[in-house]
């Protein structure tokens, strides 16, 4: 079932052949009432032509933006795709956004129409729109009470469709008339280091990495997958690998429930494919070791001894006789259970979106979960290179995928070429021009390629510390060691200009509530701050840290904060990465207190 991305049009085309050939069969799931209701590629693709010619019917000319506020579901999918349908731009949104984030991507990308789904936020995108110069039409999956509200007109999902039942034929010029060279989506980025760009990719980007990505796993992949969607749809790398790959391969999509159903939603749908950010590989890491030293004695025992041979067959390549033996003793014992956690179909993990940690990458794969890391930039599809299953090495983001040119600069910034390059970013000449230089996109991270053509990140160009001393150092590098410390759940490291580093640590709430009661200690951990216990306890975890790292790596000094990173108070963006600038609007001045005495 898999489609030949490298000979469609558009991704319109691609989709219209997959569903003429799924047929009846199932394609989009989601959980209604507590139970998993799937629709066929016919029904979709109904309900794709419809809105799409609702949306034409509505005034939808071709070029046009249509922004998407909504939670995963298959309307997102059905959306995104109609809009496409109709010759217009989709703008996707994440559902984190506040009103004032609607409004500047409103007010840059132009938008006549917008789909919301929940009321909520509906109400969110109408505070927006009556402060635009032309607020748009909502589509409204949950209308609110009110037909009209700050100019902008409300239309609900099932009258737009209806609108467009009995017209599908007159698409036909403009689906036939969209090419590769045209634009499918404009992709906000997420902000870390400030206010989002517009980045659009053609139908052909996201095709060119639909092909590489097939290239990539036709191995493994077969024409019965998988996937269970839970990263943010707004997201190019879950847009891409998460919509447009399934799709291209005919496969299943489920749409989990939330991330603390996830497990459950993995056991329920027996995943093939997944994709994440190495910050959820990390949390199931410490959520699986914390569980496992609760229950203790030879579960626990049985376990590590899984954890130590599986990176050992790894490291080396094999196992001495007396060590396979045991490795088959632990493989039936843990890691058929580890598997079945996982839904008991996976073949692949792939992590993308911020940089894995050995430590990580080489748990998972010495219990018996293959993980694939990978690479990409929003400006490029985004997929750029990943490890191929047959070849895996962990602490490297893989080759070039198919179809793709990486080169190092002289100052080891990566450096890309190919289809997938984005067309610029939306209404931002000189921010193309300087990010796209005689077709090669500047990545701002550097790395190294090996003689396989595997390619290591080493850090971000524009997040390395230059400390005063002339040196540079990885944020990253050093933030990764310490969350991998049981103690610690997020860390933010600075130094920049300064003669050494200092850290913003969060402790591990799990495992402070676990030190309280082993300590006889009562309150929350606001209180535990105030111990001097409980302070030498998160001293040691940076000690240990510091002894794996150089002089110039070292934490001299730390803060340590009751308040996590999170979405909600703008410390984290959507993918879970950090947004430095933000943090260090907080914490900024406890931080540089540090260097006072």
């Amino acid at each position: 079932m898999v489609i030949d991305t490298s000979a469609c049009k558009s991704i319109t085309a691609m989709f219209l052949q997959q569903a003429e050939r799924g047929g009846d069969r199932p394609f989009l799931w989601a959980k209604r009432g507590g139970v998993w209701t799937g629709q066929s590629w016919a029904e979709v693709k109904a309900d794709v032509l419809a809105l799409a010619a609702g949306l034409k019917a509505l005034g939808l000319k071709p070029g046009d933006r249509l922004m998407i506020v909504s939670e995963n579901r298959p309307e997102w999918a059905m959306a995104d795709l109609a809009t496409m349908a109709a010759g217009g731009v989709s703008v996707p949104a994440y559902v984190t956004n506040t009103s004032a984030d609607h409004l500047h991507i409103l007010n840059n990308s132009g938008a006549r129409f917008v789909v919301t789904s929940t009321r909520a936020l509906t109400e969110k995108v109408l505070a927006a729109a009556g402060q635009t110069g032309c607020p748009p039409t909502i589509i409204a999956m949950d209308p609110p009470e009110v037909k009209q509200s700050n100019g902008a007109s409300l239309i609900s999902w099932h009258d737009a469709l209806a609108l467009g039942r009995g017209f599908e034929d007159q698409l036909a010029d403009t689906i036939e008339g969209t090419g590769r060279s045209d634009t499918a989506c404009i992709i906000y980025t997420s902000g870390t280091g400030g206010a989002p760009r517009g980045v659009m990719l053609s139908h052909g980007a996201l095709l060119a990495d639909c092909w590489g990505a097939w290239y990539l796993l036709e191995s493994i992949a077969s024409g019965d997958e998988v996937f269970l969607s839970f990263l943010p749809l707004s997201h190019s790398y879950e847009h891409t690998v998460g919509l447009m790959f399934p799709i291209s391969l005919g496969a299943q999509i489920y749409y989990a429930e939330s991330i603390d159903q996830l497990a459950n939603n993995m056991a329920e749908t027996h995943p093939t494919i997944m994709t994440a950010v190495p910050r959820l590989y990390e949390s199931m890491r410490a959520r699986i070791l914390h569980a496992v030293q609760r229950q203790g004695g030879m579960k626990e025992k049985l376990f590590m001894r899984a954890v130590t041979l599986g990176a050992k067959r790894y490291t080396k390549g094999r196992l001495g006789p007396v060590d396979a033996l045991m490795d088959r003793v632990v493989d039936k014992l843990v890691r058929d259970k580890v598997r079945a956690r996982f839904g008991g179909r996976l073949k692949a993990l792939v992590s993308g979106g911020a940089p894995l940690s050995y430590e990580v990458g080489l748990f998972f794969t010495a219990l018996g979960i293959r993980i694939l890391q990978g690479y990409g930039q929003t400006e490029a599809g985004p997929a750029i290179s990943c490890n191929p299953p047959p070849k895996i090495k962990i602490d490297s983001v893989g080759p070039p995928l198919a179809g793709i040119e990486v080169r190092m600069a002289e100052d080891g910034e990566i450096l890309v070429r190919g289809e997938v390059v984005m067309q610029g970013y939306w209404n931002d000449p000189a921010g193309t021009a300087h990010a796209v230089r005689d077709g090669w996109l500047h990545t701002g991270d550097i790395g190294e390629m090996d003689a396989d053509g595997y390619i290591r990140i080493t850090d971000r160009k524009k997040d390395i510390i230059v400390n005063s001393g002339g040196d540079n150092i990885s944020p990253q590098r050093v933030e990764g060691f310490l969350t991998l410390q049981p103690e610690i759940s997020q860390a933010m490291v600075m130094g920049d200009r300064r003669p050494h580093l200092v850290a913003l640590l969060v402790p591990d709430a799990a495992w402070a509530e676990a030190w309280a009661r082993d300590h006889g200690k009562a309150g929350d951990l606001d209180e535990l701050l105030d111990d001097p216990d409980f302070r030498r306890a998160m001293g040691d975890a940076v000690e240990r840290v510091n002894r794996t790292l150089s002089t110039t790596e070292k934490i001299r000094r730390t803060v340590v904060t009751p308040e996590g990173f999170t979405t909600d108070n703008g410390m984290l963006t959507p993918t879970l990465k950090i947004r430095r600038h933000v943090i260090r609007e907080k914490y900024g001045e406890r931080l540089e207190g540090l260097y006072g005495n």
